[in-house]
């Protein structure tokens, strides 16, 4: 009697942390959930590979992207946005030793859930110059690069030599076809960018639907947190392409 009276409470308590370990694992389910859909339709992380984008962005730097907005209100001049390589202009990327399978494990589930970033060396980061339509054009008299024919002053957030106020050291004079984007990089001396691409097929425009997102937030180190300007106010003078 006595050991049918001591084995009923082990009975409840061994029943009751199964039902305990159950709720952990569903609430860890949903938030892995939630994660995944909130990178795949509404913000991502990124770190910065290069220096194609000092002052605005440093090396290191991790930064968030917002993919929803620009669904429903299209990107502008002046925006910072991640996109895919459309095809030539990253370098390959050198074989290096595999992670063990635990790291690797790890990773991939971090990044299916949107906490790691590992698909950054894929990506690249620049800024919106051109739009469909729009006449771009470098550089005038003052070495503004002019749009639609207005030049535009971008000294407040290109990253230039000591004494140099040219928007860029090559010329170029384009026509940015439908669906695509010209994409500069604001330190202009170390940024390949739609310049350095002309001779590929794609003439150096970036297909809209090679952008994943648009830049807005700077998340790490600690000391650079802040929004990311897109200096719209530059751009105010520009006509709408004809």
């Amino acid at each position: 009697m006595t050991s049918d009276t001591t084995a009923a409470p082990r009975t409840k308590r061994r029943r009751g942390l199964l039902v305990f370990l159950r709720d952990v694992l569903v609430i860890i389910v949903i938030a892995a959930l939630v994660s995944f859909v909130v990178k795949t339709f509404i913000v991502r992380s990124f770190y910065i590979p290069s220096a194609s984008m000092e002052r605005t962005l440093i090396v290191n730097d991790r930064i968030l992207v917002d993919e929803l907005t620009p669904r429903w209100t299209d990107y502008h001049r002046g925006d910072v946005v991640v996109f895919k390589d459309p095809g030539g202009w990253l370098d390959a990327q050198p074989q290096t030793p595999a992670a063990p399978p635990l790291v690797q494990a790890v990773d991939g589930v971090l990044t299916f859930i949107g906490l790691s970033a590992s698909d950054s060396q894929d990506h690249l980061v620049k800024r919106i110059i051109g739009l469909p339509g729009d006449h771009v054009v470098c550089c005038n008299a003052l070495g503004q690069i002019t749009i639609n024919g207005a030049p535009v002053d971008e000294l407040d957030y290109l990253n230039l030599p000591e004494g140099d106020t040219s928007a860029s050291n090559m010329p170029f004079d384009v026509e940015v076809p439908d669906d695509s984007l010209w994409l500069l990089g604001d330190n202009r001396d170390r940024s390949r960018d739609s310049r350095e691409h002309q001779d590929l097929p794609s003439g150096g425009f970036v297909p809209v639907s090679n952008v994943v997102g648009k830049a807005f937030l700077t998340t790490w180190p600690l000391d650079r947190i802040g929004a990311i300007d897109g200096h719209y106010d530059i751009f105010n003078g520009v006509p709408d392409a004809e």
